[in-house]
């Protein structure tokens, strides 16, 4: 089966290494899917569809990397490629927007401070967005952040700052939401609640909605506006998408809350660690943007997340890509994530107290 190997693929990878979701026996499965070669879909655009294309022929999949080879047969050689395709987005988005990058550690935890070198917009100079980067709550930390943060602060013109929280298999949740909180508490002496925002792909997806959770029990103040892509407050592998997408697309099955370690000892129903399943902390969300494509794995989360907050009288936005990938947005040479940046800007703009 042909498949196109983009950004999704290799972050699928950093959630499923050495483990994976056994799937249905036979005489268990209620429907029968047959395997097809799938093309490129018709409706996206001629840039994506010739970026699609270049993966799909197994030719260098990022030009300003062409190092970077095809996927790889063992976890190895698909783990090199997943950090030269990193470097090569953060090439990309340097090269693009202009933005100034620090360290900082706030209330002790590590962070990385973006800040276009232009400035930040004279409506922005009071707001501040916090960054949660995607990677299976196992990596990222300083890639895939920078993947995030980079065409958000330099589009929208406004600070972003990512926070380096803590992961598995060293540390287990809740680990990562109290580092986003405490992170939080720190940024409140010197920010309006309603002028922060919080966003995050993939596991930073998750998190995203686990933060709120946690600034909920932990009787702060809600932040402004919150996304949530590729991922929505359910686990990543649940729902159709993770099974089939998983599965077929992807090329192996995803890592199930079981499997994760950064989850280990946690229960499928704890609703601190997926928000999605509580209605009392759904209706309490601050206004929410959801990002997906309809060949992310994270799909079913993304929808149901946003059917759940439209379900309990939050304000939430779904936008959906024709044709793309998990973590679709972290390739700045795509039509649809540059048109993706945008949304996320003008949703935290319209979103933030000024």
């Amino acid at each position: 089966m042909k498949r196109t190997w983009l950004i999704g693929a290799s972050v699928a990878f950093l959630a499923s290494t050495n483990v994976g979701a056994e799937p249905p026996k036979a005489e268990e499965a209620l429907f029968r899917v047959k395997s097809v070669d799938l093309p490129i879909s018709s409706l996206v655009d001629e840039v994506s569809a010739r970026v699609q294309q270049q993966a799909a022929d197994e030719k260098p999949s990022l030009s300003a990397k062409p190092g970077c080879g095809s996927s790889g047969a063992t976890n190895e050689q698909r783990a090199a490629l997943r950090q030269c395709q990193y470097q090569a987005y953060i090439a990309l988005q340097k090269a693009k927007y202009d933005v100034e990058i620090t360290d900082q550690r706030i209330g002790g935890i590590a962070t990385e401070v973006f800040v276009p070198k232009g400035g930040v917009s004279p409506t922005n100079r009071t707001r501040v967005l916090i960054n949660l980067h995607g990677g299976g709550f196992v990596a990222g930390a300083r890639t895939i952040s920078k993947i995030e943060a980079i065409p958000i602060a330099g589009t929208g013109r406004i600070k972003v700052i990512s926070v380096d929280y803590r992961q598995g298999p060293e540390n287990v949740f809740p680990a990562a939401s109290e580092d986003v909180a405490i992170v939080y508490r720190e940024l409140l002496k010197t920010y309006k609640p309603k002028q922060i925002g919080i966003y995050g792909c993939s596991a930073g997806g998750l998190l995203t909605a686990q933060s709120v959770a946690r600034i909920l029990k932990e009787d702060l103040p809600l932040p402004g506006a919150i996304g949530m892509f590729c991922t929505g407050a359910n686990y990543w592998s649940d729902g159709d998408s993770g099974y089939l997408l998983g599965q077929h697309l992807v090329g192996g099955p995803i890592a199930t809350v079981a499997t994760n370690p950064y989850f280990k000892g946690i229960r499928a129903d704890d609703e601190q660690a997926f928000p999605a399943l509580s209605p009392r902390l759904m209706s309490q969300f601050p206004p929410s943007l959801l990002v997906s494509g309809t060949r992310d794995f994270g799909l079913s989360s993304v929808v149901n997340t946003h059917a759940r907050l439209i379900g309990e009288g939050v304000t939430a936005e779904l936008h959906v890509w024709e044709g793309l990938e998990h973590a679709f947005l972290f390739d700045p040479r795509l039509p649809e994530s540059q048109e993706t940046y945008r949304i996320v800007a003008d949703f935290f703009d319209r979103r933030l107290a000024p």
